[in-house]
């Protein structure tokens, strides 16, 4: 399903069979105007997704934005505006109001996080953690804070976790079953299998064959030791419990993405509000 799927079942989710409210109190024919209002400081996502909800609702609204996703704002600060169907703009109002708050929120979060690794190269990563079906929603809000994205799903890459490992017979068999697999499907998908100590990273690094190695609630000291073994011939990803306040800790040891769930689903919304003008 594609974004704009999505904001057309949003729409028909909040619409149902009519705004009876707009349509029992406005004239069909009456223009309006409105503008985006910030009301708390963060960082923006989410304009163009505006847009094309108000696309989506009626094409002769015009849309004129005045900043732009990954843009500091503040409280004042007018995102942009739009004119066309007063009706069509109340109809709209909520759907945009969600999608841009959520995303802000999440875009502000990664900000906050990206800045706690000023000088480091250890790149932050969201995580699969993400509100079902807003997905695209909350991964672009990721890349407007600054952030990276990891997979987008469950078809975009192999990433082998303790689970497959203990279903396939251990780690060179499950690695070796994924080759297997690509191959007798044509298909190119980078592999990343995760490891749980020091051990099954030492039979990772015998087998090979995989492009990345996640260190799954590793301390920060196992952490450097593993940095250490692997001695950038792979990728390396820390994940599990990673908090603000331990962040730039295991940044410091060298690792080279760190994945962070709470990026999408631990997310306050931005105070954002649409009003007449």
């Amino acid at each position: 399903m594609n974004i704009d799927e999505i904001i057309a079942l949003t729409l028909l989710e909040d619409t149902g069979d009519g705004d009876h409210t707009s349509l029992s109190t406005i004239p069909s024919n009456q223009s309006g105007r409105v503008r985006l209002l910030v009301k708390e400081e963060g960082i923006l996502a989410g304009v163009d997704i505006a847009r094309r909800v108000y696309k989506a609702t009626d094409p002769g609204i015009s849309f004129e934005p005045a900043m732009a996703d990954g843009d500091k704002i503040a409280s004042g600060d007018v995102v942009f505006k739009a004119e066309g169907s007063t009706v069509a703009l109340l109809k709209a109002e909520r759907t945009v109001l969600n999608f841009m708050q959520r995303m802000s929120g999440i875009a502000t979060k990664t900000h906050q996080m990206v800045n706690l690794l000023n000088g480091l190269s250890t790149k932050i990563l969201d995580t699969r953690k993400t509100t079902p079906l807003m997905r695209p929603f909350e991964k672009m809000a990721v890349k407007a804070g600054g952030g990276e994205n990891h997979r987008f799903g469950l078809y975009d890459m192999i990433l082998i976790k303790d689970n497959h490992v203990d279903f396939a017979g251990g780690i060179r068999q499950a690695i070796e079953a994924a080759h297997n697999y690509l191959n007798q499907k044509g298909l190119d998908l980078k592999i990343e299998i995760e490891v749980r100590n020091l051990s099954e990273l030492q039979q990772v690094l015998q087998t090979g064959k995989i492009n990345r190695i996640m260190f799954d609630n590793f301390s920060t000291e196992a952490m450097a030791e593993a940095v250490r073994m692997v001695g950038h011939r792979y990728e390396t990803e820390a994940s599990g419990g990673i908090t603000e306040t331990t962040l730039r800790s295991y940044a410091e040891t060298g690792v080279d993405f760190i994945s962070v769930g709470a990026l999408t689903h631990h997310i306050k919304s931005l105070d954002l509000s649409l009003k007449a003008y």
